[in-house]
This record gives structure tokens, C-alpha cells and sequence, in this order.
């Protein structure tokens, strides 16, 4: 039997739902295409349904020109969240770090769920940073041979920082866009106001959700990892946990004596200190952390400090570069899908935002909308893997319903960020730098992160609905 057979051999002997799910994930691994197809799809949908609602062609045809460009501040700040999280997760402090923890644990279970606890803490600081750190952990504690790990759970486990919580912490998309005027498309701001994070993530409401999500994840984690003989290790997957990060080579030339010294790195993390101190001294610290600039800025000093020498500051930029490939491509065409939806008017000079605002609000009472848009956002979460280009394309007619509903409008946003989170949970597509330190394939962890998904739903469901009530509506504050 061959090894593949062997593991496939090993899955019969999980849950049902397991099985299913790890046969569901080899499908779509075969026959999903990539994440800028559906974007482009969506801008073709969005066009026809703009002419059908009357707007004529060369109308869409300039919205989406004049949209294609209008998120490129927001692009690139969600471009340097996904760089500096991996800079931090990939620097000599964190291995040592890693190795340390990885120690920790006294069984393969516990170790799965100590996974899973540190990831979904470390997402709420940024999603890069608890995909690479998490992934790390995993490897090394793979490397103990007396834990009898199951490498499978244990890569799902990992994974859980951005199936779960990620979006109710620093790093949302969504919160982070609705707390920045300046990054907001006009059409939305109009809308929604700027919305900062006391009423979004650092709303006691959120801060209830996650304490029940991380809690759930973490027991799930434990109890449905394999354990003894059913327990896949990484040496029965082939995949070698022993290589490490290469150091860097010596220098060659004189002129790179500067890229291997500390000092430019010192100075420079000066000058950040102390623009930082005076940021946070001279304002509200939540609103300080809630400019995007700001998060990105003390991220990369402290990565810069982490890795000591720019040699090793740039080669880990570097290697972050690929994973933000998606974010680059597809969010000018959000962009231009949002100025489609609110600019191209139609018939009576409705725009397609306006009618599918009216038809959202005509389908919900104040009551049901949590639950509706949860549906709502974590089915086209699915088709459109991205927290933050979704919200650019969903927020225009939502949060009109949401105004007209009388909904707290950052309620409306977490029970977005909550929702959103739920797809990526059986999605391949911001797996990839995961799978990538792991040293597997997408069908190895899905079905631990489907067994997830099956109790996620229900208890966010429920905390969306029940958590709304708790809220007073106020009107948009419009700078």
C-alpha cells in the first residue's frame, strides 16, 4: 500500500463528517479556480446587473475606470499587514521563542490545542503573524517524537487563528477601513460614517463572542484530534520538520558591511520609537491603533528590531512578498465593483447599492438582520475569499439596510467580521502560506477545520441575534 493509500486508509477510520469533509476539499483543491476569477466574475455580474437596473453602458463602463484606483491607500496597508506579520513570525527571537513553547505540552491532544489557543491570541494582533508562527509551532513540535502528534489536527490547529478570530481583532479589514476616512471609499463614508473601534472590536459584545469562540475551538481541538495509532505523525506524511530557516551567509564584500550590521537598525527603530511614543501620548491609544498607518508602522519597527541586521529584515520581506500577490490584483477590481454598485445610476437615478439596500431591508426586521447577513456574508465569503475587498462590495447596500433597519452600525460590522471568518474555515485560498511551512496539502487539514465549521454556525448564529439586542442604533458620524 502506498503511502497516500495508507493515510486515506487512516481517514476511513474518522467521523463521517471528517471523511466528507477531506473528500469535499481534494474536490474543490481539483476544480476551484483561483480567487481573482471569482473577483473579475463579480465585476462582470455587478456590470450586467447595473445595465439591467437601467444605467447605460459607457455610465458603468467610467464608474468602474474611476473605482479601479479608488482603494490603492487601503491596498497597500492591507498589503504591509500581511508582510510585517510574516517578518515578525519568521525572526531568530521568534524561533527561539517557538522552540521554548514547543516543549510545553505533554501530549499530542494537548498539544494540538495549545496550537490552536496560541494562534487564535496571536490573530487578534495580526493573521500573518499567527499563520507563519502558528505553522512554525506546529513543525516544531512535530520534531518530538514523544507526543505522538497527529500532524493533520495539529496544521488544522494552526489554521484556527484565521478560520475563527482573526477578524474581531487589530487586524480587520473591515473595522480597520470603517475607523479610517481617509482609506474609505467616499460613496461608503456617506453611508456608514466613520465608525471607530470602541464600536466594533472593542465592543464587550465582541469581546464575548470571541472568549465563547476560542474556548469551543480550542475543546474541539482537543477532542477530535486523533491520538495513540490513529494518530498521523508528519514522518508517516514524509514531510520532513527538521529543516530550519538557513542563516545568513557571510559577507562577501565591503559594501555589505552596512546590510549586516545592527546600527541602521537601531537608529531606525529610534526614530520609530519615538514617533510612536508621541503618537500614543498624544492621543486616545484605541484610536491611535486603529490608523491603519500607525498598526503597520509599530508592526514593522518591531519586526525590523526582531531581525537585528537588514540583510535578515529584507529576506524575510521577501519571501512575504508572494502572499500578497492576491490582495494586489484583486482589490483595484473591488474597487471598481463598489463604484459600479453606488455611482451607475439607473432608472429614477437609483443606483444598484440603493436597490439591493431596499430589497435587504424589505427581506429583514431589525430582529432577523443579524442572522440574514450572517448567512449572507459567509456564503459570498466562500466565492470571495477576502475580508476586506468583500466589505468594499457588501458594505454600500448592508449597512444602508443596517441605517434603515435601525441596526448599531458597528454591531453590522462584527456581525460581518464573525460571518466572513466562517468560509475560510473549508476555503484553500489564505491557507496557502500555511500549507506552504507545513509541508502539506489543503485535503490533509480541511476535515479537522470542517468539524469546526460545524459548530461555529450555529453558536455565531446564535451570538450574532442575541448579542444585537444588547445595542442602540445611532446615526452616522460623517466627518
Amino acid at each position: 500500500m502506498d503511502q497516500e493509500s495508507s493515510l486515506l486508509a487512516r481517514n476511513d477510520k474518522e467521523t463521517f463528517l471528517a471523511a466528507t469533509a477531506l473528500r469535499f476539499a481534494a474536490w474543490s483543491e481539483r476544480w476551484f479556480p483561483d480567487a481573482f476569477v471569482f473577483a473579475a466574475i463579480a465585476v462582470i455580474v455587478v456590470a450586467i446587473a447595473a445595465m439591467v437596473n437601467g444605467a447605460p453602458f459607457h455610465l458603468v463602463a467610467r464608474s468602474f475606470g474611476d473605482g479601479f484606483w479608488s482603494l490603492i491607500p487601503f491596498t497597500m496597508q492591507q498589503v504591509m499587514v500581511a508582510i510585517s506579520g510574516y517578518i515578525i513570525a519568521s525572526s531568530p527571537p521568534a524561533a527561539r521563542l517557538i522552540d521554548k513553547i514547543a516543549s510545553l505540552p505533554r501530549s499530542g491532544r494537548s498539544a494540538i490545542a495549545f496550537i490552536a489557543i496560541v494562534t487564535m491570541l496571536l490573530s487578534l494582533i495580526n493573521w500573518a503573524l499567527s499563520l507563519i508562527f502558528g505553522g512554525l509551532l506546529a513543525r516544531a513540535m512535530a520534531q518530538r517524537s514523544d507526543l505522538e502528534m497527529d500532524y493533520r489536527a495539529a496544521g488544522a490547529a494552526a489554521y484556527l487563528g484565521l478560520g475563527c478570530t482573526w477578524a474581531l481583532g487589530l487586524s480587520s479589514s473591515a473595522a480597520q477601513l470603517q475607523a479610517n476616512a481617509e482609506a474609505m471609499p467616499k460613496s461608503l463614508l456617506q453611508i456608514t460614517g466613520v465608525i471607530p473601534f470602541k464600536q466594533t472590536i472593542f465592543l464587550w459584545q465582541s469581546g464575548a463572542m470571541l472568549g465563547v469562540l476560542m474556548i469551543v475551538s480550542a475543546l474541539i481541538a482537543f477532542w477530535s484530534a486523533p491520538s495513540g495509532k490513529r494518530a498521523v505523525t508528519a514522518a508517516m506524511m514524509g514531510v520532513d520538520v527538521t529543516t530550519r530557516v538557513a542563516p545568513l551567509p557571510p559577507r562577501e564584500r565591503p559594501g555589505e558591511w552596512l546590510e549586516y550590521s545592527p546600527l541602521l537598525t537601531v537608529l531606525l527603530f529610534s526614530l520609530g520609537a519615538g514617533w510612536l511614543a508621541q503618537e500614543f501620548a498624544a492621543k486616545d491609544p484605541v484610536l491611535a491603533i486603529s490608523n491603519l498607518n500607525t498598526y503597520n508602522f509599530a508592526l514593522l519597527m518591531l519586526g525590523l528590531l526582531l531581525h537585528w541586521r537588514p540583510k535578515s529584515f529584507l529576506n524575510a520581506a521577501a519571501k512575504a512578498v508572494p502572499a500578497t500577490v492576491g490582495i494586489l490584483m484583486q482589490f483595484p477590481l473591488y474597487g471598481g465593483v463598489t463604484a459600479i454598485m453606488t455611482a451607475a445610476a439607473g432608472s429614477q437615478g437609483h443606483s444598484l447599492a440603493l436597490r439591493l439596500a431596499e430589497f435587504f431591508a424589505s427581506i429583514n426586521t431589525k430582529e432577523t438582520f443579524p442572522v440574514v447577513m450572517g448567512l449572507y456574508s459567509a456564503a459570498l465569503g466562500f466565492f470571495i475569499p477576502s475580508g476586506g475587498g468583500k466589505w468594499v462590495l457588501e458594505a454600500p447596500y448592508v449597512m444602508q439596510a443596517a441605517n434603515e433597519l435601525k441596526v448599531h452600525l458597528g454591531w453590522a460590522v462584527q456581525i460581518y467580521n464573525s460571518a466572513e471568518a466562517l468560509p475560510n474555515l473549508i476555503n484553500p485560498f489564505f491557507m496557502l502560506p500555511l500549507l506552504g511551512v507545513l509541508g502539506v496539502k489543503a485535503r490533509d487539514v480541511v476535515g479537522f477545520t470542517a468539524l469546526q465549521l460545524t459548530f461555529h454556525l450555529p453558536i455565531v448564529l446564535f451570538l450574532l441575534w442575541a448579542l444585537a439586542g444588547t445595542l442602540a442604533y445611532a446615526p452616522p458620524v460623517i466627518p
